[in-house]
């Protein structure tokens, strides 16, 4: 659902140029988007489905074909100020990463002429990961010329009887657009940049540094990791019992699609394509998929099987298979794989132990939506409120260093209410574990009948503890009698859980 998205990136060390939040990923090949189409009628008639459908199974699926953008990489083109390690210069702030979380904090927090370094081996390579957005949360950021593609309406498959309607806008990132206005303004504002991986992370009483693979050390006041979920340099003092959203994911030149041009597929939970698949049928009834689908033209679309979670992680080849059904089902006939896409996102688990001598933003943070994996568009409000906290800190007269700056910019990242609210959603996730293909569908059929402005602000992490609590008592409210006894019977035990963890955050 996040893709937004996407087995785990690289090493920490290596600094993991670009992935925050998807793991194992193509390179990105620039394509460029036709405007939305006005066009309100599907491309194509129930006839010539048929047809596709036949020759869809006569000529095999995608997966036979290899991606384009396998063979080609993508690279931003402008002059970056390099860190020289001859000159000695200490820094105030080392962000190991240049992903889209990274190079946020690092744009957010030179502005106020905070000395910042970003260390990572490819700083100028172009993400890998495709994002989806909720338009009104870019907008807010001032963030809407990054969008190269929007829905205004998005539609949601409950079943095969029943679909709903949202007018909430939906957009595609435009990641080139994204990473150079905030290079752009990174470099401007006097960011160094550093090609290495980073190997090793020392701290002393009011200082701390890293050692790199090319040899060299390098000094800071505050060391923040945004390399991504594997980083072994934020500590964790629980166990991380982390939720797995996984998913399988290509834009694709087609023949033709059944999709309407002017809305996205946020979710179809249909599962008729598996009527001659009695295995799949099974284990999708058990741990469902949905298709996500963004249709840009009439031959030009984004298509992606996703597990919105699972304990342990779905298999990959699985997910597969289910896509390969699914689209052949609807007569869907690839020509070309443009990108592919290939992604495990740990959801839920603990925080990190707050606070700790190494900051963190992005995946390894704890910003994931743990009920949706939805996290880009988090991160993009979040790090301007950790900028403050180490502006103020840092680039005060007092110069607040060490553990009240550790304790300070943690806290502000992760302060109570936020820390509670997080527990409500990894409740959402712990509860959505528990639910097969049937109890699934009755769950988000109610819960895009609540209010919008409460199942808006869940999936955008905006609501209140207390509106948490009131989107519960409406949820129960419009749910089915199936979906009520669901929730009597699975979701005690998490919700014992839930309550556990916000009396330990309150103490």
């Amino acid at each position: 659902m996040g893709t937004i998205l996407r087995l785990f990136s690289p090493p920490p060390a290596a600094a993991a140029a670009a992935t925050t939040s998807q793991i194992i990923s193509s390179p990105t090949l620039s394509f460029p988007f036709p405007k939305t189409a006005k066009n309100n009628t599907p491309p194509t008639t129930t006839n010539h489905h048929r047809s596709n459908r036949i020759q869809s199974c006569k000529f095999g699926n995608f997966l036979d074909l290899k991606p384009e953008s396998e063979s080609k990489s993508d690279f931003l083109h402008f002059d970056l100020s390099l860190f020289d390690p001859s000159d000695r210069f200490r820094f105030d702030v080392i962000i190991i990463g240049t992903g889209p979380a990274g190079i946020r904090l690092a744009e957010q927090v030179s502005c106020h002429g905070i000395k910042v370094c970003c260390v990572d081996p490819s700083p100028l390579s172009m993400w890998p990961n495709n994002y989806g957005v909720w338009v009104d949360e870019f907008e807010s950021l001032g963030l809407e010329d990054c969008l190269d593609k929007t829905w205004p309406m998005v539609c949601v498959h409950v079943n095969d009887h029943r679909t709903r309607h949202l007018n909430r806008p939906y957009g595609r990132v435009n990641r080139n657009k994204l990473k150079t206005k905030l290079m752009e303004s990174c470099v401007s504002n006097g960011v160094k940049f550093h090609k290495a991986r980073v190997w090793k992370v020392n701290h002393n009483e009011f200082d701390s540094s890293i050692v790199c693979d090319d040899g060299y050390e390098i000094k800071a006041s505050l060391i923040v990791d945004a390399s991504g979920f594997r980083s072994t340099f934020v500590e964790y003092d629980k166990s991380r019992n982390h939720g797995y959203q996984i998913a399988h994911g290509i834009l694709a030149e087609v023949e033709s699609h059944p999709f309407y041009l002017d809305r996205m597929v946020l979710m179809d939970w249909r599962d008729s394509h598996l009527g001659n698949e009695p295995e799949l049928r099974s284990g999708n009834s058990k741990t469902p998929t949905f298709l996500y689908a963004m249709p840009f033209d009439s031959n030009l679309v984004f298509l992606e099987e996703t597990s919105l979670v699972s304990r342990p992680v779905l298999s990959y080849m699985e997910v597969k298979k289910r896509m390969v059904a699914r689209l052949r089902h609807m007569g869907i006939r690839v020509k070309r794989v443009i990108e592919d896409e290939k992604c495990v996102i740990p959801m839920g688990g603990p925080l990190p132990r707050i606070p700790q001598s190494v900051m963190a933003i992005g995946g390894t943070s704890g910003i994931v939506h743990p009920s949706t994996g939805y996290m880009v568009a988090r991160t993009m409000a979040l790090a301007p409120v950790l900028a403050g906290a180490i502006v103020d800190c840092l680039g005060s007269t007092r110069m607040i260093r060490g553990r009240p700056l550790h304790h300070r910019v943690w806290n502000q990242l992760w302060p109570l209410e936020r820390r509670c609210v997080r527990e409500f959603y990894s409740f959402g996730m712990e509860t959505l574990l528990k639910l097969d293909l049937n109890g699934t569908r009755s769950f988000f059929d109610a819960f895009f009948d609540l209010n919008p402005y409460y199942w808006h602000g869940f999936l955008s992490s905006r609501l209140s503890l207390g509106e948490l609590a009131m989107l519960s008592l409406s949820l129960f409210e419009h749910a089915s009698n199936s979906s009520k006894l669901d929730i009597v019977t699975k979701c005690p035990v998490p919700l014992v859980k839930m309550m556990g963890n916000l009396a330990l955050e309150t103490i």
